[in-house]
């Protein structure tokens, strides 16, 4: 999208709409509406118009109990020119033949298609994100890339490939509109909508999604968020302590002091936690087996891994899973039974 997509007059406004499915997020619909009204007003002219759809037409909840009312349901929408699916929790829930075959419809007609948060599953379930650039929520990640290997899943904030737009959900669904106003209707918009609306700064797509790996454990020291990187990358076959310390250039006996001084853990302990975080994740938010969840995260033994996990989190796996669905809760960074003691891998 560049100059040639600037939008003529005769073709104003330009209808956006929002699939809105049930526990969407609110802070990402928000933010993709917002800048398209301040648009409006700032130019003097209906730059956009917003539409939102139901599956049935009928008022939709979101994840903060906030309803939004729908002007009509996916059958009687044939047919439009920008379509946001937002679905923040359990996507899978919502997916349904008739949904699927509307999205896939509307593509044939040539609809740019897009999700706020984790709109990108169903349009993964769809098929339409095949071979294309895609970013959903960073907590659905690890699960949304092990179900869709096809999708080129990203860590940016938003992602456009071709005529599907994804951004990561909140405030990176402004960021995305901001880009899309740019595109069409110039920089200088862009940047007014963007101070009225008290955003510092537009951020780029490659921005990243999730915050500094520093921030996130409370540390600062280069060689250590190096390795914990790597453990990051290195799941589904764990690498042995040697590698770990050779890559932060030290013995194996320094990077055990250098744990203990700023984690207080180990690095085995550490690196376990970190894969029975992801092996939560897996059971939340997939379909997996728990032995096939067990494998993926690095635990040749099923037994071994259920002990490691209800000593970390206080049950089996399979009684999370059914607990972790039912609750509504979301797994987030270590978050473990206080005082867990996991054993040596």
């Amino acid at each position: 999208m560049g100059e040639g997509d600037r939008v003529a007059s005769e073709d104003l406004p330009e209808r956006v709409g929002f699939l809105l499915l049930p526990r969407f997020s609110m802070m990402a619909f928000f933010s993709a509406v917002e800048p398209l009204r301040v648009a409006n007003r700032l130019s003097g002219r209906e730059l956009y118009s917003w539409h939102v759809f139901s599956v049935d037409g009928a008022p939709v909840a979101a994840s903060n109990g906030m309803t939004v009312v729908a002007e009509s349901s996916i059958a009687a929408v044939k047919a439009f020119p920008w379509v946001f699916v937002n679905v923040s929790f359990e996507p899978e829930r919502h997916e349904s033949a008739s949904l699927l075959a509307w999205l896939r419809r509307l593509d044939r007609q040539g609809t740019r298609l897009g999700g706020l948060e984790n709109g990108a599953f169903l349009l993964a379930r769809a098929g339409l994100l095949d071979g294309c650039k895609a970013t959903v929520h960073w907590e659905n990640a690890p699960a949304y890339a092990e179900r869709f290997p096809k999708v080129l899943l990203t860590q940016e904030l938003f992602e456009i490939d071709r005529n599907r737009w994804t951004c990561s959900g909140g405030t990176a669904a402004l960021d995305l509109m901001l880009y899309m106003i740019e595109q069409r209707h110039g920089r200088q918009l862009a940047v007014s909508v963007s101070e009225t609306l008290l955003h510092a700064r537009m951020r780029a797509p490659d921005d990243h999604i999730r915050l500094a790996l520093g921030r996130r454990i409370g540390v600062r020291h280069p060689r250590l968020l190096r390795i914990v990187e790597a453990m990051h990358q290195n799941m589904e076959e764990p690498l042995p302590l040697e590698n770990l310390a050779r890559l932060g250039g030290m013995s194996r006996r320094q990077l055990e002091r250098l744990f203990r001084a700023h984690v207080n853990d180990t690095p085995s302990g550490f690196y376990l936690k970190l894969r029975l975080l992801r092996a939560r994740q897996y059971l939340e938010q997939t379909e997996m087996s728990v032995l096939d969840v067990s494998l993926a995260c690095g635990f040749a033994s099923p037994p071994y891994f259920s002990r490691a996990y209800r000593n970390l989190f206080g049950q089996s796996p399979r009684d999370d899973r059914r607990n972790l669905r039912t609750s509504g809760a979301v797994t987030g960074f270590f978050s473990a039974r206080p005082g867990a003691v996991v054993g040596r891998a």
